[in-house]
């Protein structure tokens, strides 16, 4: 027994007729009739009561009928939710992002706008280091993240930016250099700097270095906190000085300034990833959706 079986059956209960219902199923009567045979055949009794003009249900058939009715139901249904499936309506979308991330504008925009879109895909969210982010990625755990890209690159994944966004000098508010708008590094030369541990973000430390020692200059390391969140609460509570993307500066604490960098300052960068060979639909509306809100 297949579905063909049934929907000829109920077309014929439908219409009460063997050649009408051929006629609405796109068929000739006798294969429609044989078709019918076959079935009553399987199921052990006849259908329908043959009449000089037409066909009625027997008391099998109709049993037959109430069971049939729910089976296209069913049927039809999971066959729209696979077509939703196969459009990218329906289904799960993983993403990731690094704590400094989620500050830029992009990312909150981004996922807002995939939820009012796509509100039936279940959406989850994670927050991790840019390492973790990458071998959730590799494995599978995760399926789209915002990074701050580095200059590691990976065959397996791809990458697309989104935003070079400038950083911002942190001091705390009773710093003699806190009246200034915009100081260049090097002012900070001689200045604790309050930092997070370079496996929570590889790249932001990466560049904060490289261009201090651009200018000429190492910096002093002297608070060491886990994550980049708190680096601002520190320097308010008076520990040091430190860099930060411009977009954390949306952050107002008591006690802290944002000063603009003057001259040579490094580049806070966003990207989005995903795996190179990725197929899914989903991710695909995701990363469209995002580069979308970019150039409008």
């Amino acid at each position: 027994m297949d579905i063909r079986h049934i929907r000829y059956f109920l077309a014929v209960a439908e219409e009460q007729n063997f050649t009408r219902a051929a006629a609405k199923m796109g068929i000739g009567q006798p294969p429609l009739s044989q078709q019918i045979k076959d079935l009553e055949h399987e199921i052990g009794a006849p259908l329908f009561h043959r009449l000089a003009h037409g066909a009625e249900l027997t008391e099998v058939g109709k049993a037959f009928q109430q069971e049939a009715v729910h089976v296209i139901t069913q049927v039809e249904r999971a066959k729209s939710a696979a077509q939703r499936a196969a459009r990218g309506i329906t289904g799960r979308l993983r993403v990731g992002f690094s704590a400094s991330a989620i500050f830029n504008a992009i990312v909150p925009t981004a996922i807002r706008a995939f939820q009012q879109t796509y509100p039936e895909v279940n959406l989850s969210l994670n927050e991790s280091n840019t390492s973790q982010l990458l071998t959730k990625l590799a494995n599978e755990e995760l399926d789209v993240v915002f990074i701050r890209p580095g200059s590691i690159k990976l065959d397996s994944v791809d990458f697309q930016l989104l935003d070079e966004e400038p950083m911002k000098i942190v001091l705390p508010h009773e710093h003699p250099l806190a009246t200034h708008s915009a100081l260049p590094l090097t002012a900070l030369r001689d200045e604790p700097f309050v930092m997070f541990p370079r496996t929570v973000g590889f790249s932001l430390y990466d560049e904060i270095i490289m261009t201090c020692r651009r200018v000429g200059f190492e910096p002093k390391i002297g608070q060491v906190v886990p994550q980049i969140s708190s680096v601002v609460t520190l320097v308010a509570a008076g520990l040091g000085v430190s860099i930060v993307p411009g977009s954390i500066a949306q952050v107002k604490i008591h006690g802290i300034e944002y000063l603009d960098i003057e001259g040579d300052a490094p580049v806070a960068r966003l990207a989005i990833a995903s795996r190179r060979h990725e197929h899914s639909i989903i991710v695909q509306h995701f990363k469209t959706l995002t580069l979308s809100r970019l150039e409008s």
